[in-house]
Parts: structure tokens; C-alpha cells; sequence
């Protein structure tokens, strides 16, 4: 199936169902590519189910996906049109490591590690909110979604903060992701960690609120101010009731989640949910980096950039020689 698969278009002409497969393919893909072509690896075997998700619900390269951790794109790389170059990755001449804006219409920013995601995309963001509006609604094609991925632990360093800060104040209908899998190149450490692992809302909860706004605007009852008012309201009642701040919200930032992000029929779904909110919003994932390969699974950490490897049985070129 993956053969297939040129351009996310093609992704996107295929049913749900079988998206599932093609995580699986694009996950084999990059085992079998990275046992001889060594590069930053457990990381884009954890977002394999995200990347498909994105491109399959978002009409890129119209639609902006801003990656935070570059290394984590391998899969990103494949689906845009890059596979058959894909065994030249990180070789003189060939791909690039990282995303960047030379090598593909797909790569909207050049990042390496760097917890710029969220400012980087705020800022594509708000262009388009103004040149929407400077339009008038003469071009609607020319409205484009924009989505920061963030995680590995970014969300941990300070630029992220302000491009939270500065998104909670913007008007901007910004989508962020925080890929929550509990490591950086190492285990995570710090308060960020521990609030991360104890926040939570329920999907019921999402649901109901999602569909009792939807049917507010409908009726006309829920204009921007009245929205803000009502989410700050909203906030405080279930901070009330679950004896839980939640730091997104509190910055009238719409927070969704935790969910699997490694079902990808369920990423998509709610992705479809929410990607046409008004306003700034947060979808939060729960990954397993070096997901489907037993040894990154159990390893993370040396499996983040292994060099060479067994792709069968996972044992790496070094520890062999030695």
C-alpha cells in the first residue's frame, strides 16, 4: 500500500480503515531504511501513527505542520514525496536530517530541536487570520490550518512558554500537538514531567462540550467574547470538580486529551473534531517512543540515534564488534 503512496493526496484518497496498514508499512519502511542508513530513529517510530494522521486530515502542503523535533520526521519525509530518495537520508547531497523549506513545499520550517514550534507556527498562524481578513473572504482557499507538533521534551524549554503565552493573547486559530511520550533524548525530569503525568480530562467530557458549543454558534448565543467568558467560567468549574489546574486552559488555550496516539482511526476522528475551532487549542498524545521495534521499546534512549542495527533482531553493529 505504502508504494502506493507518492503524495499525502494519495494517502488521503484511501479509506479510513486501511490506515492502519499503512502505519504498519511506514513503520517497517523505516526500520528496514535505518538498519544501514543510521540516523535519529526511535523518535520517528513514535509519531508514525501521527504523521500519517496529519497528512491524511490536513490538506498539505496548503495546510501547515510545523515540526518541532526534527527527528522525528523520517516518516513525514517518506509520505511527501521523498521516498525513493529516502536511502540517501543524511548522506552529502541527499536528504536533509532535518525538515527544511529547500527540500520540500511540505517542510514549513527548519528545525533541529529547539522548542520553537508553537512561535514558529503562532506566526504563519496570524498572518493568515489577517490576510483572511484583508481579503474578506474573497479567496477561501487562501485559509490555511496551521498545526505545531511539539514534544520529546520541548515543551519543557522556555520559547515554548512564550509561543504559549503569546498564542493565548493572539487571535489565532492554532492547533498544537504535544507528543507526550515521557522522554527526551533521555528520560524527561522536572515539574513539566510530573504535571504532564497526572493531567487528564475525560473524552466524554470533550464530546459534550464540543457538540454544546457547535450548537451555541448555531443558535447565535456564542459570539468570541461570550466564548471567552464561558471557557473561563468553564475552567474554573471543573477545576472545582477535579481538584486539577490545568495549565492550557488556564491560558484560554482549549486543552483535548490524553489520547492514544497510537490509534490512528481515533487521531483522525479527532482531529476532524477539532480542527475547525475558533481560537487556540491543544491536543495531547500519549506515544511510546521506538514504538513497534522491541529493542528501541525497551532501550529508548540508545535507540534514539543507534547507528547501524539488526532490523530482525535489533542488535546493533557495535555491540556485535564488541
Amino acid at each position: 500500500m505504502l508504494s502506493d503512496i507518492k503524495l499525502p493526496a494519495d494517502l488521503r484518497a484511501l479509506p479510513i480503515e486501511a490506515l492502519p496498514q499503512v502505519c504498519s508499512e511506514l513503520r517497517q519502511e523505516i526500520i528496514r531504511e535505518m538498519a544501514n542508513n543510521p540516523g535519529h530513529f526511535a523518535s520517528s517510530l513514535g509519531v508514525v501513527e501521527l504523521t500519517v494522521a496529519l497528512h491524511y486530515v490536513f490538506n498539505t502542503p496548503h495546510d501547515r505542520i510545523v515540526w518541532d523535533v526534527g527527528h522525528q520526521a523520517a516518516g513525514h519525509k517518506i509520505l511527501t514525496g521523498r521516498r525513493d530518495a529516502f536511502p540517501t537520508y543524511r548522506h552529502l547531497g541527499g536528504l536533509r536530517p532535518f525538515p527544511s523549506p529547500d527540500e520540500s513545499e511540505y517542510d514549513t520550517f527548519a528545525c533541529g530541536h529547539a522548542s520553537n514550534s508553537i512561535s514558529a507556527a503562532l506566526g504563519m498562524a496570524v498572518a493568515n487570520e489577517l490576510k483572511v481578513k484583508v481579503l474578506k473572504g474573497e479567496n477561501v482557499k487562501d485559509e490555511r490550518k496551521v498545526v505545531a507538533v511539539i514534544g520529546d521534551g520541548s515543551m519543557s524549554g522556555g520559547l515554548a512558554f512564550e509561543g504559549l503565552n503569546n498564542a493565548s493573547s493572539t487571535p489565532n486559530n492554532l492547533l498544537i500537538i504535544l507528543n507526550d511520550n515521557n522522554m527526551s533524548i533521555d528520560r524527561s525530569v522536572g515539574g513539566m514531567k510530573h504535571y504532564l503525568h497526572q493531567l487528564h480530562t475525560s473524552s466524554l467530557y470533550n464530546k459534550v462540550r464540543f457538540r454544546l458549543a457547535n450548537g451555541l454558534v448555531r443558535l447565535g448565543m456564542l459570539s468570541d467574547n461570550r466564548r471567552q467568558k464561558i471557557l473561563r467560567f468553564n475552567n474554573s468549574l471543573k477545576s472545582l470538580l477535579v481538584g486539577q489546574q490545568n495549565i492550557f486552559e488556564g491560558l484560554n488555550i482549549r486543552y483535548f486529551g490524553p489520547v492514544d496516539g497510537h490509534n490512528v482511526i481515533e487521531l483522525v476522528n479527532t482531529l476532524r473534531q477539532i480542527k475547525d475551532m475558533k481560537g487556540p487549542k491543544l491536543l495531547h498524545l500519549h506515544t511510546v517512543k521506538g514504538k513497534g521495534f522491541k529493542a528501541a521499546e525497551k532501550n529508548p534512549t540508545v535507540f534514539h540515534a543507534p547507528g547501524k542495527y539488526d532490523p530482525e533482531t535489533g542488535k546493533r553493529l557495535e555491540d556485535i564488534q564488541n
